[in-house]
């Protein structure tokens, strides 16, 4: 397996910070062979947001790169379940307990 960057990404994903978002996916894509996206401490999420998110999917698979999502906020969590899109980026999601209440 070759070098996984990671990448915590602690600003909302939306339409406000898209375009910073979008280079620092790319910049983290090109610097190794997979990418692990930390979205814990994303707070907000929109649909500007969600399409960073399969951008940066796809922009891995064309590149033969990973791209795995190995910490999901409540917020991230809920916009990818109810877009169904959950299956699409195929990782584990972690319920916490205060997610469950």
């Amino acid at each position: 397996m070759g070098t996984q960057n990671r990448l915590a990404i602690a600003e909302d994903l939306t339409i406000y910070h898209a375009q910073e978002q979008k280079e620092r996916l790319s910049t983290a894509l090109e610097g190794a062979d997979g990418l692990e996206l930390d979205l814990s401490q994303v707070g907000e999420i929109d649909t500007a947001g969600l399409q960073l998110l399969i951008f940066a999917k796809r922009e891995a698979a064309r590149l033969d790169k990973t791209l795995t999502i190995v910490a999901h906020s409540s917020a991230v969590h809920q916009a990818l379940d109810f877009c169904n899109l959950v299956g699409y980026f195929g990782d584990p999601v972690v319920i916490t307990v205060h997610e469950q209440r």
